[in-house]
């Protein structure tokens, strides 16, 4: 080196000296934009991943696109320029808005032309981390996304030493309109794990009772992910898992997690072997600390964590895919150039009666009499909406095919070929860690786990409630609201403004569904009253109910959907409509 770049990087170091402890964060590769006004730029680039190069769309020459740091209480403008050949978008997604704002073709906005700027201009009136990315076609895919912080107001009340964003996501040297293309051939393309007859000679996986149950079903328990580490390498910020992403700490330190799921298809169990994870935020917003030793984030997701690595020694981060198909990995070390152990690939989850929406009833695929249905929950009740289950029986599986050739559509539910599949027992699954994780021998998150910090804004008994079913065919990969696709729906979901009202999502497929509300947060159900958890996206249980409480307080056309981007590609995705109240 030359003497004067010794000196620029020695001013360089005094500098960083002098920055807030969250920007002293010492990773590789995390660009950020910050202030009043920002322009961002969409275009076509390379991705080196793990020493190979592939076609990417990147924000400001980056994937992830950088890192926006905002401040509540301040108003942004945002000026976005599309590069491409083709029309693109950002949604800031779990940011409160004017919906023409919102970022959604087609819903609140034409979109953003090729060679044209779009100005986005909003008000900042929250806290905490979210992220943005494309709404257009499959942008997301290809890279099109990154993260935001909105440092707060007055003062956090989670205190940290040293703050590190990680942002998780998949991504394939396949097209997505390929990958999209082999889905629509077959649903299970990509599952390259079925069992198979040395499987069961091991003594691995199902029973032959077990498999022959299945099979007169038709269906197959290693399906947990649509798109698998057949496709996919798993990145943190960019980084695939053998490029040793690292955040650096010095040991004692409380160090901030801000954790972004800005996948397209991936479920990811995140640990950190050796370190516990504090939770302080979900979503955004501040939740009671909860301590465990894994959590399962769904796409779209955020949580932030506070981790403090006591020794002198490198950890590992383990994002491990739901069906254990792959991992993202990066590392936590007080050096550069540190690795830990890298734990291996856990065996592979196996879905189970539960996920196929027969409530308690693993026990029948064996011969014997139901486990009995887990008890109403008593916000559940009040409502009345808790339904009678069917008596216990001891019918074998393969006679309760839920398929439709055997039962009928629930009420509102459209009959069509994307309903493929219900779920006869559907029970409430908020308190479950998620599949694959029910016997780690370890403490893993739950959402009945989460407390609002805060007393809810919003304590009002709903005024009505409605059931939406999340309907599928995996074998024609279609995927809808209550049976109805979005090319399908003939009027909005309306609600007027300021109502409240309870939302509950039954799962009649086999897949989870990480729903999400734009310009909204609303209340889990789970037995919290008026601290109850607060988010933007919900993750519904293969099989399984999850009941929300929302208050219709954003007038306009907001984005309904699951955040599967090729569900929501496939056609789960309604528009919601808030009325301003004395409208027709």
């Amino acid at each position: 080196m030359k003497r004067r770049e010794v000196l620029a990087g020695a001013g360089l170091l005094a500098a960083v000296g002098w920055l807030p402890a969250w920007a002293r964060s010492g990773t590789q590769g995390v660009p950020s934009v910050s202030g009043t006004d920002i322009d961002l730029r969409i275009a076509h680039q390379m991705l080196t991943v793990d020493g190979r190069e592939s076609h990417a769309i990147g924000i400001n020459g980056t994937v992830p696109g950088p890192l926006i740091r905002l401040r509540e209480g301040t108003k942004v403008r945002l000026n976005v320029r599309n590069e491409l050949d083709e029309d693109s978008s950002i949604h800031w997604h779990g940011l409160l808005l004017p919906f023409q704002m919102d970022g959604v073709p087609g819903v609140s906005f034409p979109g953003i032309a090729p060679r044209s700027t779009f100005a986005y201009e909003f008000p900042i009136v929250q806290a905490g981390t979210y992220w943005y990315h494309s709404h257009s076609g499959l942008q997301e895919q290809m890279g099109h996304y990154g993260p935001i912080v909105i440092d707060p107001a007055g003062a956090d009340p989670v205190g940290y030493d040293r703050e590190h964003v990680i942002v998780l996501s998949d991504f394939s040297r396949l097209h997505p309109h390929a990958i999209y293309r082999n889905l629509k051939m077959m649903g299970g393309y990509f599952n390259r794990r079925k069992q198979t007859l040395a499987d069961q000679l091991r003594g691995e996986g199902q029973s032959a009772k077990e498999r022959l149950a299945w099979g007169a079903m038709r269906m197959d328990p290693t399906d947990i992910a649509d798109v698998t580490g057949a496709a996919y390498t798993y990145l943190v910020n960019g980084h695939g898992p053998e490029d040793n992403w690292t955040a650096m700490f010095s040991p004692g330190e409380r160090v901030r997690l801000r954790v972004v799921n800005a996948s397209a298809m991936t479920t990811f169990n995140l640990r950190i072997p050796g370190l516990p994870l504090t939770v302080v935020q979900a979503d955004g917003l501040n939740v009671r600390p909860v301590t465990v030793d894994e959590l399962q984030i769904a796409v779209a997701e955020t949580y932030d964590l506070i981790v403090t690595p006591a020794e002198d020694r490198a950890y590992t981060l383990v994002g491990e895919s739901v069906d254990r198909s792959g991992m993202a990995r990066a590392t936590l070390a007080p050096g550069m150039g540190m690795r830990a152990d890298v734990p291996p690939l856990r065996k592979r989850p196996l879905a189970t009666m539960r996920d196929m929406g027969m409530g308690g009833m693993d026990h029948v695929a064996m011969g014997h009499a139901a486990a009995p249905a887990a008890a109403c929950p008593p916000e559940h009740a009040a409502m009345g909406h808790c339904s009678p289950l069917p008596a216990a029986t001891s019918q074998p599986a393969a006679a309760m095919d839920h398929s439709m050739r055997d039962f009928a559509v629930a009420p509102g539910v459209a009959k069509t070929p994307t309903v493929q599949t219900i779920s006869p027992m559907p029970a409430d699954r908020m308190g479950d860690p998620g599949q694959g994780l029910d016997d780690v021998g370890h403490r893993v998150l739950t959402y009945r786990d989460l407390v609002a910090l805060e007393r809810n804004p919003d304590v009002r008994a709903p005024g009505r409630a409605m059931r939406i079913h999340l309907t599928g065919n995996m074998e024609r990969y279609m995927w809808a609201f209550d049976g109805v696709k979005l090319n399908e729906v003939t009027a909005p979901i309306p609600f007027t403004e300021g109502e409240r009202v309870r939302v509950t999502l039954v799962n009649d497929t086999m897949m989870t569904h990480p729903i999400h509300l734009h310009g909204h947060f609303f209340e889990l159900v789970t037995g919290h009253g008026d601290h109850a958890p607060r988010k933007h996206t919900l993750n519904v249980q293969p099989g399984g109910t999850a009941t929300f409480d929302f208050t219709a307080d954003a007038v306009g056309d907001w984005a309904f959907h699951c955040h599967m981007l090729y569900h929501m590609h496939a056609g789960m995705m309604q528009v919601v409509t808030v009325r301003p109240r004395g409208t027709a």
